[in-house]
């Protein structure tokens, strides 16, 4: 089933977003407690799979059971089967890290070291140096969050500024690392360098990131710790192994899977009254709390499935590629370059994952960078920002829904303290609009 271009492919998402932030802000108004929580978005999508059904056997005839194959075809993708799988593993962790004391000992052990001032700017640095290393932005999360909520529990920082902090630095590595699924697939697409792609891209996000660091530092002036508490040095070095690994580049899921080992390990030899079964059942513990955002992250996948093949990704980079042709006599390069941060970003909130919005976008992307003049290492690098930004600020993200679930907090709360991403497309606009940095031949 490929159909033709069309608009109304879009419209069930259009529906999903309107129906769960504005149910939300419907019930903030009201002053309703927890308002974002009240309707999940696992349940608010499926109106919207419904409509994107309905939608595929008016426009195009087509049967259910091919329909409902398409979407199944989504739910199982390999990207989303891999999220899943980070979000078991990082659950566990997170459960088991909990139980035998490491989270407190760590953010104890933390507080003693950094004052809670710095503890904001302090968190981004961090998962900016832990996801560059990593290449991936769902791993460093998944290592740095269950910190920063304890972290949030001691200190008068509120939990939304601290996921906030982890998710822009998370962000800021999985745009700039040379080992990142979306610098790969952006410079593939665009025929350049990783090397001249990250220096390119360095000269952008590298002012934001300064921007957000200056701004976490304001907003955590005012930090204290309102509990304090002792720590075991031998029950945070689960968390140091893990991170020293990370920075050693080591696959997320070898990463993840030696934390759970080691934490236990560390469990059952310092805790006479932990036991194997305790243990089984913090693993277990940890997989039940991540069920909610693995049902949304899968239905995700089957709606954008079904919004590609009905002709929604096809209908955006028609609309985008015929708006560049209009407007290439006046200032081609900057309307090419808008042009391209415009196409990713509407493919990213398509499609909720960075890399594959890149290779939707990727071959339109680089005919308009060819028919206007832009260098590659900067289409490659536009790719790369602008679909990391909405990656950042879209409350179905699975980055997004990570850092949530992880901190207990709304993926919208979560949205609001990711200034660096708000930051990062400024910057980026200015920098097209500037045409800057200047590129050398």
């Amino acid at each position: 089933m490929n159909s033709k271009p069309s608009f109304s492919a879009l419209l069930p998402l259009v529906f999903f977003l309107a129906l769960f932030i504005g149910t939300g802000a419907v019930l903030t108004a009201n002053g309703t407690k927890m308002a974002f929580y009240q309707l999940s978005a696992a349940v608010a999508i499926l109106p919207a799979i419904a409509f994107s059904l309905l939608l595929g056997k008016l426009r195009g005839g087509q049967r259910l059971d091919k329909q409902l194959g398409v979407f199944i075809s989504g739910v199982g993708d390999g990207n989303i089967i891999t999220m899943c799988l980070i979000y078991l593993l990082a659950g566990a962790f997170a459960s088991v890290a909990t139980a035998i004391g490491g989270v407190s000992s760590t953010v104890n052990l933390g507080l003693d070291l950094v004052p809670p001032a710095f503890v904001l700017p302090g968190l981004f640095l961090i998962g900016a140096f832990v996801s560059t290393a990593m290449g991936t932005s769902m791993g460093t999360i998944a290592a740095i969050a269950p910190i920063a909520v304890g972290v949030g529990e001691q200190t008068t920082i509120g939990l939304p500024l601290l996921m906030g902090a982890v998710l822009g630095g998370a962000m800021f590595g999985d745009n700039l690392s040379m080992i990142s699924d979306t610098t790969i697939a952006a410079t593939r697409t665009q025929g350049c360098e990783m090397k001249d792609k990250f220096r390119v891209n360095l000269y952008i996000a590298l002012p934001a990131a300064v921007l957000a660091v200056a701004g976490f530092a304001l907003l955590g002036a005012d930090g204290a710790v309102t509990v304090s508490g002792d720590y075991s040095v031998i029950k945070a070095l689960p968390y140091m192994v893990i991170l020293g690994m990370a920075v050693a580049g080591v696959n997320v899921f070898v990463v993840l899977a030696c934390g759970i080992v080691f934490t236990g390990a560390v469990g059952l030899l310092t805790m006479p009254e932990y036991s194997l079964i305790g243990f089984s059942q913090d693993i277990f513990n940890g997989f039940k709390g991540m069920q909610e955002i693995m049902v949304l992250s899968m239905l995700i996948g089957g709606l954008g499935e079904l919004i590609r093949v009905q002709g929604g990704i096809k209908w955006l980079l028609g609309r985008i590629d015929a708006l560049t042709a209009r407007s290439r006599s006046d200032n081609q390069a900057r309307t090419g370059e808008l042009s391209i941060a415009g196409l990713v970003s509407v493919a990213d909130a398509c499609t909720a994952n960075n890399t594959v919005a890149i290779i939707f976008s990727g071959g339109l992307a680089k005919e308009i960078a060819d028919k206007n003049g832009i260098d590659p290492r900067r289409s490659a690098s536009i790719l790369d920002i602008f679909s990391c930004v909405f990656q950042g600020i879209m409350p179905y993200a699975a980055q997004v829904l990570l850092a949530g679930s992880i901190a207990g907090i709304s993926p919208v709360e979560v949205v609001g303290g990711n200034y660096y991403c708000f930051i990062l497309a400024v910057v980026g606009l200015l920098a097209i609009m500037t045409g800057r940095p200047r590129i050398k031949s």
